[in-house]
Parts: C-alpha cells; structure tokens; sequence
C-alpha cells in the first residue's frame, strides 16, 4: 500500500483539535481543492479523496480514538495487508458525484441531516445555478465617463420543452426504488473492529433520489440546455481596472427550481496616452514654451471633459504643478469627483537660427541673475 500521511498533518491541525477548529480547517481545504473548482484536475481529486478520508475519521470520536490509538490499522483493516484498495472501513467511497457542486457539501456537512457520506440531506432540493465569469476591455475615457458594452456568454438555461425537470413531455420523473428518493443507501461492512454502517451516494439515481423512465429529447434528461446570452451591459462613471460588475440573475439557471446564478463581469481598462489615474485623481503633463513660463501665458489643458483654459503665472518653473478642483474621476455609485493634477514641461527650442541664438544670448547676458555669484542664466533653470 502506497505511503498515506497522517490525517491530522493531512487537514492541518494539531492532535487534540476541538471539533470547530476541525471543521473550519476542513472547509478551507473543501474550498481549495473540491473538483468543481478544477475540472479535470486529477491531482486535485486524489487531494480531495484524501482530504475527506481523513475528515470521516477525525470527526467520528470512536474512529479517531481507533486512530490516535493504533494508526490507520486501528481504521482500515486492509492497511498493512497488501489490498492497496481505497479506504473502506469509515464509507468514504471515492465518488464525488453525489456532491453535486460545491454549495452542496457546505449544505450537507453544516446544515445537519444525512452525515459525511457524499449525500445530501435533501438530493430533490433546489440549487442555485453557478455563477458565469466573463471580461471586457473598455477605453480609459471610458471607464472615467461610464459607457456601454455588448457581451456573449454561454450559459444553461432551464430546458424549454420538459420546464427543468428532464423527463419527456407527458412523463414525470419517479423514486428511485434503491434509496427510496434519499439519495443515500446504507451499507453495512464487518471489520476486526466489529460491524459497521455507513452510507454512500445511490448508485442508481447519482444522489438525485429521481429516476428518469424516459428522459426528455432535448435536454437529455439533465432539464437545463446549454444557449448563448447576448446582451448589452451599462458600465458606471468611475469603474476601475480590474473591477467586476455583477448582474444578478443573468447566469446559469438554478437546479430543481432553484434561482439562477450571476453574471461577473470583469473589467480591464486601456492605457491613456495623455493621463494616468490613482483611485479617482487624474495626472497629466503639458508643455509650454520657456516665453509662456517666464511671462505667463493662457495655456490649454486637455481634460477627461475637453480642452480648458488655464493662466500660468509668470516666472513658472519647469516641474511646477497645478489642480483642477473636481475635474478628475466620477467616484463609482457616490457624488463628487476627483481632482485634476497638471504638471508643467517647458520646453526648449531646436534648431536655432544664428541670429535667434545672438539675441537669447544677449537677453539672457542681461538679466541681473548672472551678476549674482552662484546664480544661473535663464536658460540654465531649463536645462
């Protein structure tokens, strides 16, 4: 038999454990690794079948004194004999389908009624449909002023034809005979330890606790049919990269009569070439001639609004910066808005005639800075 490592390492928690701290350190590893979080992971299915072995056997108090005592001899009678079967002795059965999806064994494991076995404690119930994930890419101008978008999905819809219950129009699903519309059967297994009974998920009916005599053409049987929702979605002012939007209702149809899951709608955001965002202030440069910062001047300053004018004053320094009170981003589902922060880049002319370089020169010789010890010439500042 292949090395199996201890149940307590296995779950993560200390020999002598409370019972809460059990349970919450087994629901961290239900999150992590139940197999409706990684299709066709096998790892994380052979992870998962460890994971509830141990559980079904620290949770029982006679299993885990058995356990604590003897090791796993004290819970598998074929530990040590050469089998290198599955762990029989406490029901775990090595089949998940009776779990249905993840909500489900949250259900069954705290909500009381039917035990640890793969079952639940009502198989016929309804379910919520699971939540659809999709991702659009909008502009930054955009994600600043709000917009819309046009979206596809695919998602499962209730089956138009036997209205979600997955029989043949005319027909209606019936008990399982086998579990009698539990979802469960018992089993009862003879050990050194003495007799012992556990239950496991109906083979028959998969859990359901419903058989189909006469499954419905459309759907198969499963009541819920697979079709593409196309629809146009509003993006709010002030949406951020990297946020979601959740449309509630819009995905996949419910189980049994259950409500429909969401639509989450993640959201990237383009670069800008002129501005940059943090939270809902927006940053940006502009340029202006050394005559416009020495004299002052009207510049424009591109906005998320449009162009507006703003007066520099004179003797304006390269690096200097302004504020356009409440001129940056709509703050998402509140009032208000962020500011405006604009920094200023004097430029320097390229390319100067011979004479256009006598005369700065001559103006910058003039000005009383450079008969100041340890001054520098206008130009200078710039450079």
């Amino acid at each position: 038999m292949p090395d199996k490592r201890d149940y307590y390492e296995l779950l993560g928690v200390q020999k002598g454990c409370s019972d809460d701290e059990l349970k919450k350190a087994y629901r961290l590893m239900v999150k992590k690794y139940h197999p409706d979080l990684h299709p066709d992971d096998k790892d994380a299915e052979a992870k998962m079948k460890e994971i509830n072995e141990a559980y079904d056997v620290l949770s029982d108090k006679d299993k885990r004194a058995r356990y604590d005592q003897f090791g796993f001899a004290g819970v598998d009678p074929s530990y040590g004999g050469g089998q290198g079967g599955a762990y029989s002795g406490g029901g775990f059965s090595g089949d998940f389908s009776g779990f249905g999806d993840i909500g489900d064994i949250f259900e069954s494991f705290f909500g009381g009624g039917g035990g640890f076995g793969g079952g639940r404690s009502n198989p016929n119930g309804p379910r919520k449909g699971q939540d659809i994930h999709t991702q659009v890419q909008i502009s930054f101008l955009e994600a600043c002023m709000g917009s819309s978008v046009d979206i596809r999905v695919n998602r499962f819809e209730r089956c138009p034809q036997c209205k979600g219950s997955g029989a043949k129009p005319g027909t209606s699903p019936e008990t399982c005979p086998d579990c009698r519309g539990t979802g469960q059967v018992r089993v009862t297994q003879r050990s050194p330890f003495g007799v012992f009974q556990t239950t496991k998920t109906c083979e028959r009916c998969g859990g359901k606790g419903k058989v189909l005599k006469d499954p419905c053409p459309a759907c198969q049987g499963q009541g819920r049919i697979r079709n593409v929702l196309s629809k146009n979605v509003s993006i709010p002012k002030g949406i951020d990269d990297g946020q979601s939007l959740r449309i509630t209702a819009e995905g996949d149809c419910g189980i049994n009569g259950g409500p429909n899951g969401d639509l989450i709608i993640r959201v990237s955001v383009k670069q800008d070439a002129n501005f940059e965002r943090d939270g809902f202030d927006i940053y940006s440069t502009v340029p202006v001639s050394y005559m416009q910062a020495a004299l002052g001047d009207e510049i424009t300053v591109p906005t998320i609004d449009g162009k507006v004018k703003y007066r520099i004053p004179a003797g304006t320094q390269n690096g200097d910066s302004f504020t356009l009170r409440g001129q940056g981003v709509p703050r998402l589902y509140r009032t208000g808005r962020g500011d405006h922060h604009v920094s200023v880049r004097v430029t320097v002319p390229k390319n100067l005639t011979k004479k256009q370089a006598e005369l700065l020169k001559a103006f910058d010789d003039s000005l009383n800075d450079r008969n100041d010890a340890g001054k520098k010439g206008f130009f200078d500042r710039f450079s």
